[in-house]
């Protein structure tokens, strides 16, 4: 009996983990939210992109993207053709005529030339654009990035270079500080 327990205790914490899911919020509660120390993560998506539900289904179920999303991010699902009108920065932004569906300012304004999806914006507390992240990323390589910029390892390395040591010496600080 006392094996089984001890089994039982040592499996709840997998369980709970596995079971985990990544809080995302809407933009209109993100253009009220006081984040205090948190990123924001916008991840931008439309109904018709094949890559945008594949983040969903592979990238954002994995407890690693969940754990750094959750503590270091105020993530937000951000429809890019049909968000409802909301401010950012003291400006309202919505969907516009654009192409065959519209297209919301924010969005346009957000990735620039690059309109594409699925694509992430990393936002300071204050609202200051920090990265677009364009495309589809396996959980591990989406892991690197979040942590890249929730870290503040982007003040101290070219992304390049830390890529080369993420494995070996950011990885483990990584694992340590999202537990």
């Amino acid at each position: 009996m006392a094996l089984a327990a001890t089994i039982l205790l040592a499996i709840q914490p997998l369980a709970a983990q596995k079971s985990a899911k990544a809080q995302w919020h809407s933009a209109k509660e993100a253009s009220t939210a006081n984040t205090g120390e948190r990123l924001y993560m916008f991840d931008f998506y439309t109904d018709w992109c094949g890559y945008c539900k594949k983040m969903d289904r592979e990238t954002f179920t994995d407890p690693t993207v969940i754990a750094i999303l959750n503590k270091y991010y105020y993530p937000v699902k951000f429809h890019a053709e049909q968000e409802a009108p909301f401010q950012w920065r003291g400006q309202t932004y919505k969907v516009i005529n654009y192409g065959r569906n519209g297209m919301h300012q924010f969005a346009m304004s957000t990735l620039g030339q690059r309109m594409g999806f699925p694509s992430f914006a990393i936002f300071t507390p204050d609202r200051q654009l920090l990265q677009v992240i364009p495309g589809f990323y396996p959980a591990k390589d989406f892991a690197m990035i979040l942590w890249y910029f929730a870290s503040g390892d982007y003040k101290k390395y070219a992304f390049d270079r830390y890529q080369q040591i993420f494995d070996t010496d950011i990885r483990p600080q990584m694992q340590k500080a999202i537990k």
